[in-house]
C-alpha cells in the first residue's frame, strides 16, 4: 500500500517511516506544503498521514484545496494542535482522523490501516475474500485455513489485490502499491503473481486479460 507522509519535522518523518515500512507500506515523504499538494495532485495514494504546521502551505489549505480538487483519498492529520475547536476544524475540512502529538508509532499504523480498511469497504482487521484470508494486523495469509509462507513482497500483492474494490488492477498499478513507482516492469509482475500463484492455488488470483488482476470472489 502506498503512503504519503507529509511532515517537516525529520525525527518525527523518521520514526514514522520506520514504523509504517515496517508495517508493509511503501512511503513517500514532502517536507512542505506546495510539495505535498502536487504529490497528492498528481499521485493516487491508499492514505497520506498529514502534519498541519508545515511551511510553504499549512496542512489545512492543503487538504482543503485536494478537497476542492476532488482527491478523496483517505487523510489522518498530525498535529501538536490538540484542542477539540482545531480537532473539529480539521474533520470539516476533509480529514478522516486526527492525531495529536506526542503520540506512539503503533496507534499511528493502528490508525492507518483501520482508514484503508473502511475506504475499501471493510469493517475488520481480517479480510475473507473467497478462500483467502487476510489478517492485516499480523500481515499473514491463509487459504482455505491453510497458513501460507509469503514474503513481505508477496503478502503486500495479495493486500494490495485485496483492497481494490473488486477490479482488476494492472501492471501499473501494483507496481506503484509494491514499490511507490510504476517503472517496474510488466513481466517483473506477472513473474510475482505467478510465483504467488504456485503458494495460494491457481483459481485465487484471475487474469482478466488488458485489464490486470483480481481476487477471486472479491466481485
Amino acid at each position: 500500500m502506498r503512503l504519503l507522509l507529509v511532515e517537516d519535522d525529520a525525527t518525527i518523518a523518521a520514526g514514522v517511516t520506520r514504523a509504517l515500512e515496517a508495517a508493509g507500506f511503501v512511503i513517500d515523504l514532502a517536507r512542505d506544503g506546495e510539495d505535498a499538494w502536487a504529490r497528492g495532485g498528481d499521485e493516487d495514494y491508499d492514505v497520506v498521514v498529514l502534519d498541519l504546521g508545515l511551511p510553504r502551505l499549512d496542512g489545512l489549505s492543503v487538504l482543503k484545496r485536494w478537497r476542492g480538487d476532488g482527491r478523496g483519498f483517505p487523510v489522518i492529520i498530525l498535529s501538536a494542535r490538540g484542542q477539540w475547536s482545531e480537532k473539529v476544524e480539521g474533520i470539516e475540512a476533509g480529514a478522516d482522523d486526527y492525531l495529536a502529538k506526542p503520540f506512539e508509532p503503533a496507534e499511528l499504523v493502528a490508525r492507518v490501516r483501520a482508514l484503508i480498511r473502511r475506504s475499501a469497504g471493510h469493517a475488520e482487521a481480517v479480510l475473507t475474500i473467497g478462500d483467502l484470508t487476510l489478517d492485516t494486523r499480523r500481515m499473514q495469509a491463509t487459504v482455505r485455513g491453510a497458513a501460507l509462507s509469503l514474503s513481505p513482497l508477496e503478502y503486500r500483492l495479495l493486500h494490495a489485490l485485496a483492497h481494490g474494490g473488486g477490479r482488476p488492477m494492472s501492471a501499473g498499478e501494483l507496481s506503484e502499491s509494491l514499490h511507490g513507482v510504476d517503472a517496474v516492469d510488466a513481466n517483473a509482475i506477472e513473474a510475482l503473481v505467478a510465483r504467488l500463484r504456485r503458494k495460494v492455488g491457481s483459481g485465487v488470483i484471475e487474469t482478466r486479460r488488458g485489464f490486470g488482476y483480481l481476487l477471486a470472489g472479491a466481485e
